[in-house]
C-alpha cells in the first residue's frame, strides 16, 4: 500500500508559508543528508522559485550519511544557481551556526543589517532537525524538539543575536507522494508519522535495500549469511538474531521491525545514504515487494 501522510494542520501551514514567503529575503531548506532530494518538498520548491528567493540547503544529519555520497550531493547543489549548501551534524550545530548565518548574508548581500536585517524562512519536512538547528542558532531552547514528526504546528518569529530574523514553520509534507520507494524511505528515516505506515513493511524493505547497497553492515548486525535471500527470509533471520521471538518459536514481527527502524535512525547500522544524485527518483529494487510471491 502506498504511504501517504498529510495531517490537517499541514494544509493550514501551506497557506501560511505561501503568504510569508513574500515577506522574507531567502529560504533555509533543511534536508536529511541521507535522502536530500526525497526530503525536498516540491511545494516549497515551487513557492521559492515563483518568488525568486535564494536558498541555503542545509544537509542535516550528515553524521548519519555516507560521507562520499554527501560529498557528491554538495557538488550537485553547489552547481545550482541562486543557492548555497552546508552540511551539519548533531555535534557541530552550535559550532557551525556562524557559517550558516554567514552564508545567508552572502546570498542576500543587499540586506546589510541594522535596519535591514536578513529575513529568512526555515523550512523542511517533519523530523528533519529544524527545531534542533533553530535552538543552536538562537543559543537557547526556543523550539520544541522530539523524535516524533509533526511537533511544530505553527509559525514563530525569532530574532537572533546578530539581528537575523528567522521565521520557523511547521514541518510540511506534500499531499501525495508519487513514488512508493520514496514513501518507504521517508518512513524509514522517521519523516512519516508512525500511524501512516506498516513498520514491518518498511523494515522488510530496508533489509532488502541495505542487503543490496550496504551488505556488510546488516550482515554483521543481524547475523545474515545469505544476503541474496528473499527479504522475508532476511527479516526472519534478523528478528531471531535480535531475540524477537514469541512462544511457539514464532518471530515477533512488530517488535523486530521497530528494532530495525530504531537501528537505522540512530546510526547503529553506520553511515548510510538512501539515495545518490544520479539515482532515478523512483529507483526500484530488483527484489519483489512484500505482497508478491517470489518465483520458484
Amino acid at each position: 500500500m502506498p504511504i501517504q501522510w498529510f495531517p490537517g494542520h499541514m494544509n493550514k501551514a501551506k497557506k501560511q508559508i505561501a503568504e510569508t514567503m513574500a515577506k522574507v529575503d531567502m529560504v533555509i531548506e533543511v534536508l536529511d543528508a541521507r535522502l536530500p532530494r526525497i526530503t525536498t518538498n516540491p511545494l516549497i520548491h515551487e513557492l521559492r522559485i515563483a518568488r525568486q528567493r535564494p536558498s541555503l540547503k542545509v544537509l542535516n544529519k550528515a553524521d548519519l550519511a555516507d560521507p562520499n555520497v554527501t560529498a557528491a550531493w554538495v557538488r550537485t547543489y553547489k552547481a545550482d544557481a541562486n543557492s548555497a549548501v552546508l552540511t551539519l551534524d548533531e555535534a557541530g550545530k552550535t559550532r557551525d551556526a556562524h557559517k550558516l548565518l554567514a552564508l545567508c548574508r552572502e546570498l542576500v548581500p543587499h540586506r546589510t543589517g541594522g535596519e535591514k536585517p536578513v529575513r529568512a524562512m526555515i523550512l523542511g519536512v517533519p523530523n528533519v532537525g529544524k527545531s534542533t538547528l533553530i535552538n543552536a542558532l538562537s543559543r537557547r531552547k526556543i523550539a520544541k524538539v522530539a523524535d516524533t514528526p509533526g511537533v511544530t504546528q505553527s509559525q514563530q518569529r525569532i530574532e537572533l543575536v546578530d539581528g537575523t530574523i528567522l521565521v520557523d514553520t511547521p514541518g510540511m509534507m506534500w499531499p501525495k507522494i508519487e513514488s512508493d520507494n520514496a514513501g518507504l524511505k521517508l518512513a524509514l528515516s522517521g519523516t512519516i508519522g508512525k500511524n501512516a505506515f506498516d513498520a514491518e513493511e518498511v523494515a522488510w524493505y530496508a533489509l532488502g535495500w541495505l542487503a543490496k547497497f550496504y551488505p556488510t553492515v546488516i550482515a554483521t548486525r543481524y547475523k545474515l549469511k545469505d544476503l541474496e535471500a528473499h527479504p522475508d527470509e532476511l527479516f526472519e533471520t534478523a528478528a531471531r538474531s535480535l531475540g524477537c521471538v514469541q512462544s511457539g518459536n514464532r518471530i515477533d514481527g512488530q517488535k523486530a521491525a521497530e528494532r530495525i527502524l530504531t537501528d537505522f535512525r540512530g546510526g547503529v547500522l553506520g553511515r548510510v545514504s538512501l539515495e545518490r544524485p544520479d539515482d532515478a527518483l523512483d529507483m526500484q529494487l530488483d527484489e519483489p515487494t512484500p505482497d508478491e510471491t517470489p518465483e520458484a
